[in-house]
């Protein structure tokens, strides 16, 4: 086996074994965005050399006998909304093109601490506003599994980083649904934790009340990893909650399903999703019920019916709140006029996306007088009922099992000018988020033309560990997802 097509775990466990070293591991994955990069475009900046040096750091201390950490060697990208200390840090955004932190964000620390070796920064959609990874300054990232299709989004450089071989594990983060859209659309395994349980100390806000620092990668084993070293209290985020966490590796260890209580979805029209999902939604729920589960149908009328409304409406206004202080004067891109109103019109309309202007002016409009008490004020009631519906399940059932997307990945280009569409792409995901629970996206094999099949796992608050193992069984029924050599429209990848 290559070393590309190893996971993040098979990868350290073989440079500690001195199979192969973090320099061998790190040429390799150079090798492969040189290959295919020109085709996938998921990278926003590439970290070679910086990377090679941390390689040879690695295999130095390995050689003296230290262990460098759970991930020792393993090379990772990160989502560019994620600060970089001395790397520039873009979102995907003209306003912030030339931007350095001085800081890295925790996560970033938290990774490296770990040993894992940071190859780049992925293309997103700009801000993480978006669902296809189409809005960016360097343009599309195409989806390895077909280039004439869109990776998801709104971490589609991260998805597509990991399907193509990059790396094996990569960061995103997850608003509503920015990371398991695009790791159902690459076919790969993606979790976004419950909200509070890592910290989003670092990333460049787009709606603070809903973002989560999230793993992708290609199996259920790297994710529990991650979140080993990822979930842990940061001071230096009051929302990431002050408690100890489980050893997230230990659901690894769960070999069935016998005695859990499953809840499948129900409620939605089969005609209104892909068959081809509608199969693996119904297949999944098959798998539970040969491992042991008891599984029965479950009605979400809230949450399917007011979801994606109710997101948008409260994720645009923080959003626009969060977007007010790239002036032209604090810091970013700045364009002069004849006054200081000119400078900020000047500098906003011409460094901000159509998408990002488009979601600033909405969710401004949002919070004036009328539209804050018609509209926002009744979001965030709606909310609380859609917490109080996902309670009542969690009471009787252990996971919840619904789509990840209601389509497969669509053409690059064909909801670029019909925002709605895509918008309602976003209807399995932003419950999940609006409730602040973990759900892992869960690769369920491809079709015959090559196009990956997914599944979402939920769980209640804090049940993280408690979805990684119904997800670990499932993986062990079904096969993990492998890398892909990146092709053009029609032909299998």
């Amino acid at each position: 086996m290559k070393i590309h097509e190893l996971t993040a775990a098979e990868t350290a466990s073989a440079i500690r074994a001195k199979k192969f070293s973090a320099a061998d591991a790190v040429k390799e994955s150079l090798d492969r965005i040189s290959r295919h990069e020109g085709d996938v475009n998921a990278c926003i900046t590439v970290m070679g050399d910086s990377a090679m040096s941390r390689a040879r750091d690695i295999d130095d201390a390995i050689a003296r006998g230290e262990d460098p950490g759970v991930f020792a060697g393993v090379p990772y990208i990160a989502k560019d909304n994620f600060c970089t200390k001395g790397v520039r840090t873009t979102c995907s955004s003209h306003i912030l093109e030339n931007w350095v932190p001085t800081y890295n964000a925790s996560a970033i620390d938290y990774m490296n601490g770990a040993g894992a070796i940071l190859m780049g920064k992925a293309n997103l959609d700009e801000f993480a506003m978006g669902s296809s990874t189409e809005n960016s300054i360097i343009g599309p990232t195409k989806n390895p599994r077909d280039l004439g299709r869109v990776p998801g989004g709104s971490s589609g450089g991260s998805a597509a980083a990991v399907a193509a071989g990059y790396v094996p594990i990569a960061l995103g983060s997850d608003t509503g649904g920015s990371v398991r859209l695009p790791a159902a659309f690459c076919g790969i395994q993606g979790l976004k934790p419950s909200y509070g349980e890592v910290s989003r100390y670092g990333i460049v806000a787009y709606c603070s009340a809903l973002d989560q620092v999230s793993p992708l990668a290609r199996s259920v084993e790297d994710l529990a990893l991650a979140m080993e070293v990822l979930a842990r209290p940061d001071p230096n985020d009051t929302t990431c909650d002050a408690y100890a966490r489980p050893k997230f590796a230990d659901a690894l260890s769960l070999k069935d399903l016998m005695g859990k209580r499953i809840g499948m979805f129900a409620g939605f029209e089969a005609e209104q999703m892909d068959a081809d999902l509608y199969g693996a939604l119904k297949n999944a729920g098959e798998l539970c019920k040969d491992a042991g589960a008891i599984v029965e149908p479950i009605d979400l009328p809230i949450a399917v019916k007011y979801g994606v409304a109710t997101y948008y409406v409260t994720a645009l206004a923080d959003a626009s709140s969060k977007l007010g202080c790239y002036d032209g004067i604090r810091y970013g891109t700045r364009i002069d006029g004849p006054t200081l109103a000119d400078m900020y019109a000047n500098t906003r309309t011409a460094s901000f996306g159509e998408e990002v202007r488009r979601r600033i002016i909405l969710g401004t409009c949002l919070l004036t007088e009328g539209f804050y008490q018609n509209y926002y004020g009744p979001a965030l009631k709606v909310r609380t009922k859609m917490a109080e519906e996902f309670e009542a399940v969690f009471e009787k059932y252990d996971a919840y099992l619904l789509p990840t997307a209601p389509s497969m990945p669509y053409p690059l280009g064909a909801k670029e000018t019909d925002p709605n569409r895509m918008y309602l792409g976003d209807v399995f995901t932003v419950p999940i988020s609006l409730g602040g629970l973990p759900g892992i996206n869960l690769n369920m094999g491809f079709t015959g033309g090559g196009l990956p099949l997914s599944v979402q796992i939920a769980g209640p608050r804090y049940g993280d560990m408690q979805i990684l193992g119904i997800a670990s069984v499932l993986e062990r029924m079904i096969g993990r997802p492998a890398p892909c050599e990146p092709r053009k429209l029609g032909e299998v990848a």
